[in-house]
């Protein structure tokens, strides 16, 4: 990813090059591992103009919060043509390894244990998961419902695994960055066939 820059480019435009080097500094080394000096250099641009478009840290990491939640809702959102299906669980991944494509590390932005756990960037945090999560769980249910299986608790346990299963599959691909989407979802979809998921 470029630096930002400043010369002739418009504010909404600066902003945005600005969020895209955060979520790449913010999702490799966590929030606590991230100033807004390493953002400013890593951009080619000064630290005030950070601070004058984010006011703070935390305003520069609730922007980076809005961008990888709102890419990951669309995402999964749109992969839905084979609801209630095996087939909806790696079409839910492969949309989600495209998304995010460009910046591997951007799934720990939502997923960052170092976050404080109160405030507003925690609330903004909960907001994407919890409808990250509602999705999965409407998953979950409908591939249950259709196979018959109707135990409250079933329904609860497979969404706890789906949850816990995607944050493993992202954080194995940020270790190996040789890994393409495509690739991803194709070592995938063998994982499910070899699981009889599919």
């Amino acid at each position: 990813m470029g630096k930002a820059g400043t010369k002739g480019v418009s504010r909404a435009d600066r902003e945005g090059q600005i969020v895209d080097v955060a979520v790449e500094e913010f999702g490799e080394r966590g929030y606590a591992g991230v100033s807004v000096a390493a953002v400013a250099r890593r951009a080619g641009i000064s630290k005030p103009l950070i601070y004058s478009y984010f006011d703070s840290k935390d305003g520069l990491y609730l922007a980076c919060v809005h961008r990888v939640g709102d890419l990951l809702v669309q995402a999964v959102a749109a992969a839905r043509s084979r609801s209630g299906t095996t087939g909806h669980a790696l079409d839910t991944l492969a949309a989600v390894f495209t998304a995010v494509e460009g910046c591997r590390h951007a799934w720990s932005v939502l997923y960052d244990p170092a976050l404080p756990p109160a405030g507003e960037m925690r609330d903004a945090v909960n907001h994407y998961r919890g409808r990250l999560a509602a999705m999965g769980a409407a998953g979950a249910t409908g591939l249950l419902t259709r196979a018959g299986h109707d135990d409250p608790l079933d329904h609860q346990l497979l969404n706890h695994v789906w949850q816990y299963s995607v944050t493993a599959v992202m954080r194995w691909w940020s270790e190996h960055p040789d890994q393409s989407a495509a690739e991803m979802t194709a070592r995938c979809a063998r994982l499910l066939t070899a699981l009889g998921a599919d």
